[in-house]
This record gives structure tokens, sequence and C-alpha cells, in this order.
């Protein structure tokens, strides 16, 4: 059959509140028209992140119900431990809280000062945690990826040549590079197991270290899976055990692909560097076999990495983000292409083509989309990745101006995508009376999440 259902059935439901337009332009006002310091029961559809928002299934919540809290040595801590390993198959397991604390954690036990981390795409906190340390995080997307709008099928690798480069310019300065997978910052796009394969090549001729922001690893899995004919009759645990074999090590949000609603972990191949980063554990997260995590969050992680590479499951998941982007592009509304494994991304610079980068398009579009329909999405452009010189106040400004809609696992419906549709088309049809904001206060670093903004009329030139 043709019509591709939710391989799950709904047990337990949650009220949407219904606001007003009027509501919610209260709302941004009090916000500072940041979406993520509105309320989140304000908000009728939520696509703010796929992190931790997901629905845990029967069977993760029944393993929450044995989970033991014993602080050294749980047995949750075993079955936790048992699945990532056999899964992405490292030597050292090190919980943490979520993916942000193992990135901090990689970061200050192997990076310096002067140090160069390459990355097809860091994201946010990645990066942050990389240049918190005084090296640079450096970005290396493969050109398919700088054509929005033109469909490849690994739109996510990173660029070789530009990785070559990189290390052989930098000797004894590149202490890991990395591969996030999906390309969050791309665009939600994967990897090939090619790209991976020659990317781990590279490193291991120049003696640097190479791992994985796995995140997004059965989404990755999934694509490799789909879009390769080597890969077609493997399992997708089989397929995500090949990509990690390539790897020394990997950091990992579970709120993603771990199905859950809490934790990470962070993985090496290396008894030395793993001893270090045990240490800085203990004394900002917890004992190593907890990490900052209670004994039931580990049980449900252990279940749900391996309900991420359930293919039903996948077909669903890809399905659902499609139908969105199908559907966009569809009605003209300029999204990255081809639709991605967690996101739709709203090429926000071609859809407010009057709104200079100064006025941060991405920002002003989501506004306008929450104002609109109550739905709540977040900036991917120079609001997220650009900077200002705090003495000059010299903006640098990122490369795309994208706005995300990431749909959280298990959670909306078809109807919802069709609303989330509709909102969307209504705005874009009236994208003239856009007009950009401007940005009030900001901290020094991150400054997406806490930043206030104020909607501008006329457009500054």
């Amino acid at each position: 059959m043709n019509t591709i259902i939710e391989p799950f059935r709904i047990k337990m439901v949650e009220p949407i509140r219904i606001t007003t337009v009027a509501e919610r332009q209260r709302i941004l006002e009090q916000a500072g028209y940041n979406l993520f310091r509105i309320p989140a029961d304000t908000i009728v559809i939520d696509l703010l992140t796929d992190s931790g928002t997901g629905a845990m299934s029967a069977e993760q919540w029944a393993a929450m119900m044995r989970g033991d809290e014993s602080y050294a040595g749980s047995p949750s801590w075993h079955r936790f431990e048992a699945a990532v390993k056999d899964i992405f198959g490292f030597a050292h397991v090190i919980p943490t809280h979520q993916g942000r604390a193992a990135e901090r954690i990689l970061a200050a036990t192997l990076c310096k000062p002067g140090d160069v981390v390459p990355n097809n795409t860091h994201f946010d906190t990645t990066r942050a945690n990389i240049e918190a340390t005084g090296a640079t995080a450096v970005d290396l997307p493969c050109a398919e990826s700088r054509d929005l709008a033109a469909v490849h099928p690994f739109k996510g690798n990173i660029d070789l040549e530009a990785l070559e480069r990189t290390l052989d310019e930098n000797p004894g300065k590149v202490p890991f590079a990395m591969i996030t997978v999906t390309n969050n910052g791309g665009g939600g796009q994967p990897v090939s197991m090619d790209n991976i394969r020659a990317a781990a090549e590279i490193c291991r001729r120049h003696r640097v270290r190479f791992y994985f922001d796995a995140c997004r690893f059965a989404e990755n899995a999934y694509f490799i899976q789909q879009l390769t004919e080597e890969f077609a009759e493997r399992p997708l645990i089989d397929v995500a055990r090949e990509m990690f074999s390539y790897a020394d090590g990997c950091t990992m949000s579970a709120k993603k692909d771990g199905m859950a609603n809490i934790g990470g972990f962070l993985c090496s191949n290396d008894d030395g560097v793993a001893r270090h980063e045990e240490e800085l554990l203990i004394l900002t997260e917890g004992f190593p076999t907890y990490g900052g995590l209670a004994g039931r969050d580990l049980e449900a992680i252990a279940v749900g990495l391996y309900e991420a590479l359930d293919p039903d499951y996948q077909q669903y998941r890809q399905a659902s983000i499609r139908y969105l982007g199908e559907h966009l592009t569809a009605a003209s509304v300029p999204i990255v292409q081809p639709p991605g494994g967690h996101a739709i991304y709203i090429d926000a610079a071609a859809a407010l083509p009057h709104v200079p980068r100064n006025a941060y398009p991405g920002q002003a579009l989501a506004i306008e989309l929450y104002r609109h329909g109550g739905i709540r999405s977040v900036e991917i452009g120079s609001v997220m990745f650009g900077k200002r010189d705090p003495e000059s106040g010299t903006e640098t400004y990122a490369a795309n101006e994208l706005l995300r809609l990431a749909i959280p696992r298990r959670v909306y419906t078809k109807s919802h995508v069709d609303y989330v549709v509709e909102a969307i088309v209504e705005v874009y049809e009236r994208r003239q009376e856009l007009c950009g904001v401007e940005i009030l206060s900001q901290p020094r670093a991150l400054r997406h999440f806490s930043a206030t903004f104020r909607p501008l009329t006329p457009v500054p030139v």
C-alpha cells in the first residue's frame, strides 16, 4: 500500500491550548520577541527542537519502572552501557546529562588555545564548547551544500579536500576532527559512508583522532541504507555499526536518536583520554556509572537507541519530514533541498529577499509564524551563528539565513503537519509585510537563547 501510517497507537493525549493572534502578540512583546523565552503552554505546534521533545514508548516507560538509583554500579548503568557498546562499539562509555556536557568534557580534555577542530558543520553548543577552550571550530561543508535548492543525496558530507588541507596546514594543532550526522547546521542533510570512510582515512594518515557528533546516527544510517546500493539489504543496526567502526569516539545527545527526554554520552577508544574524561565527569556531572542521570533515564535510553533503528519507525519518520517539505515546495516556499532527516529548513533569505542580513530574516520569519499560527520554530542563521565584536560592534554573519522546523519524534499527526503547512503558506503569501528585527540585548556566547529583539519598520538600508 502507498499510505505510510504511524507505526504506533496513541495511548495518552496532552491538551493543546489554542491561543489567539492578539494573545500571541502580547506574549511576543513580553518575551522580547525571542521564541526561547515564550511559555510552552502558549504554543500550538512546537517545532523549536527535536531534542528531548519526543514521546517515549510503552517499552521505555516499562523499563523506567525498573530503574535502579544506586549511586555506583547500578544495574541500570550496566544495561545502558551494554546497549551503547552493542550499537556504537567503542571501548569506553561515559554517561552525561545531555550532549553538550559530552562536548564540554571532550573539548576540555583535548583542546587548547590555538588548536583547530574541523567538522562538516559545527552546531551551536559544539562550537561554543570548543571555542571556550581557545580553540577554533572550523566548518568544512561539501561544495554541493552551497546551493540550498539543489537536490543531492548526501549534502551533509564534509569537504574532503578542505579537510586534508586543514590538517596539512595545522600540524600538531588538530586534536580531533568531527563529522556531525546528520548535518544539523547544514539543513539536516545526511553523510555518506564513502565520505565517512575517506574522512577517517585522511585523519589516520595525519594521526588525528576522528569523532562523530552522533545525535542523529539512526536517521543518517537510514539515509545510507536507502540511498546506497551497498547497504540496501543491510539492517540499520549494521549500517550504524559500520559508521562507528571508522571513528575513535563520539559525542551523543540521547535526546535525539536515543528517543529519550534527557541524557547523552561520550565514547572513546583511548584509555588515557577516557581516564581524563572520567575525572572531569566526576568533577561536574557525577560518578561514571550515572553521569548526572537517574537510573530510570539510563533505562529509557538503553531501550530508545534500539527503537530509533527500527525500520518501520524510520520509514514513517522520514515520510513525515518529506510530506512537510513537499507541500511547502508545492506552494513555492523555498526550502533546503532535499528535505532533511529531522527537520525542514526554510531559506529565509530567499523567502524574504527584501529583508537585509542585518535585519535577521530568519528571526523575523520565526516571530511572524508564531504570531500568525502559534507555531514555534528556530532561526538557524546569523542570530545563532553570527557574532558581534564587543569592542567595534561589527557583525559577522552566518553563511545561510535559515528557519528550522524540527519535528519531535512520535508527537504530531498528519493534521498537525497540515496546519503547519497552511500557516506557513499564509505567512509567505504576505511576506512583503515583514520588515526584519534588530537585536536590543545579547550575551557574549550562544546569544540566540537569551537575546531580545525589536521588530523594524521600515526595513533599514
